[in-house]
């Protein structure tokens, strides 16, 4: 332990370097404009990955999908035996869209340090990943202890469209007795977690008609609909009078027993100080294994420049997360059935889904889960980690459960709950995520150990 902790703290300034190096690539995967700095990413990945020791190599599922980094560093194994464990270590190092500039208090593809936090978009999600393992990889040297693979995916933030495709292709090279996803969240600054449920979604997108074409509100407003006032009403049915789901036949589960303190609900979610939450029960239920429904987008005419026109349509994205249990293929449905009961005025509905991913529920238990367990206390000094659930979504977790299905498969992550993932001014903590390389390297050394 204590040579390890030395190992990771002289190595470290050189490691965020190198993630500094990382999140100054603009490795934007929904942006077709910079599928090259996504091409970048991957190529500065397998560098850092070749300097760690791993067999790294460029791979795709097909001509112009994206990168992924896919490599193999053996281990020696338990007492110099060859017949090491296999561990497989997965992060991504595509990122989100930075969205608008003005939002960030500093530039968000020019890393900054300013008190604890290294700041830029990919600085946690996920590029810190991918330096975690890289760490705990430079920290534990020559005497690695298990066969390490990696898998560094470039496309998880555009919903991992050909990850199935690259499970089947390189599954003898990714195949493994423990899978590492290094793509989650820590409990608080100074609590570690393990993630064991992760909410699903189903997004739809819904547009009514009530028109052919617009027409002059002053003459037929107040007589016929327009597809605006039809679409806020038929949205409204969505939710009950206290804010929960109003769909029926929804999957619901329950959660730990973890007490969420309202101060740290109100600094985190970052809600007003007047909004009063939504929906009834433990608050970590509503957030991690109950359903919610969310409008994320809505397609009618701005203000600026609006007219006195009726709308003949208009359209919502609708995104349902789904608790364990649940299906995306249930969820649209449901949704489905419940749009079209309530649809106003004999409004002309049509619903188009869009995309889903299955929720998870892990086992929690076993020799893997025993090792991660003590790992993470003792690269936080003795406190014990949180089994979490997330409201996020991870799909692809389903993949790799049902391409490997007799690994033990362990989340973790180096984001705590104000990383902001996703939006602006995201940030990492940096005493947290030494801790988190220490963590990985202490797995690894205790996997071996137990094989």
């Amino acid at each position: 332990m204590s040579d390890l902790k030395t190992r990771v703290h002289d190595l470290f300034p050189g490691l965020l370097g190198d993630l500094e190096d990382l999140v100054r690539i603009q490795s934007v995967s929904a942006d077709p404009r910079r599928h090259g700095e996504v091409e970048k990413s991957a190529r500065k990945t397998a560098e850092l990955l070749r300097g760690a020791g791993v067999d790294a190599e460029i791979v795709r599922a097909h001509d112009g999908a994206p990168p992924a980094v896919i490599g193999e560093r053996k281990g020696t194994g338990s007492n110099g035996s060859s017949a090491a464990p296999v561990v497989l270590l997965y992060a991504h190092h595509d990122v989100q869209p930075e969205n608008d500039p003005a939002d960030w208090d500093s530039p968000p593809f020019e890393p900054v340090r300013r008190g604890a936090r290294l700041y830029g978009r990919g600085a946690a999600d996920d590029k810190a990943g991918v330096a975690l393992h890289v760490g705990a990889l430079r920290a534990l040297g020559d005497d690695l202890p298990v066969t390490v693979r990696l898998f560094i995916e470039g496309e998880e933030e555009t919903a991992s469209a050909t990850l199935p495709d690259l499970l089947r292709q390189y599954h003898d090279r990714l195949a493994a007795d423990v899978i590492v996803i290094a793509d989650s969240s820590n409990w608080d600054v100074g609590v570690p977690a393990l993630t064991t449920s992760l909410r699903g979604l189903a997004r739809a997108d819904v547009e009514v008609r009530t028109l052919t074409h617009a027409v002059h509100s002053g003459m037929w407003g107040g007589l016929v609909p327009d597809a605006i006032m039809a679409l806020t009403k038929l949205l409204a049915t969505l939710w009950d009078d206290d804010g929960s789901p109003a769909v029926a036949g929804l999957a619901s589960g329950r959660a730990a027993d973890i007490t969420y303190p309202e101060e740290r609900l109100r600094a985190e979610s970052g809600a007003a100080p007047g909004t009063r939450w939504v929906g009834t029960g433990p608050v970590v239920e509503r957030m991690w294994t109950r359903p919610a429904i969310t409008v994320t987008g809505l397609d009618a005419p701005k203000v600026d420049g609006a007219s006195n026109t009726l709308v003949p349509a208009a359209r919502a994205r609708v995104t349902v997360r789904l608790a364990p249990g649940d299906t995306a293929a249930n969820a649209t449905a449901r949704l489905t059935e419940h749009l079209t009961r309530h649809v106003p005025w004999g409004a002309e509905l049509t619903v188009t889904p869009v995309d889903g991913g299955e929720p998870t529920r892990l086992p929690s238990s076993g020799p893997a889960y025993d090792a991660a367990r003590a790992a993470l206390a003792e690269a936080w000094d003795g406190t014990e980690p949180v089994d979490m659930g997330t409201g996020g979504s991870i799909p692809f977790i389903a993949e790799f459960s049902e391409a490997f299905p007799g690994a033990s498969i362990l989340v973790t992550g180096v984001e705590d709950p104000d990383t902001r993932a996703h939006g602006p001014n995201e940030g990492l903590h940096l005493p947290e995520f030494e801790r988190a390389v220490l963590a990985e390297a202490l797995l690894l050394h205790r996997l071996g150990n137990r094989s």
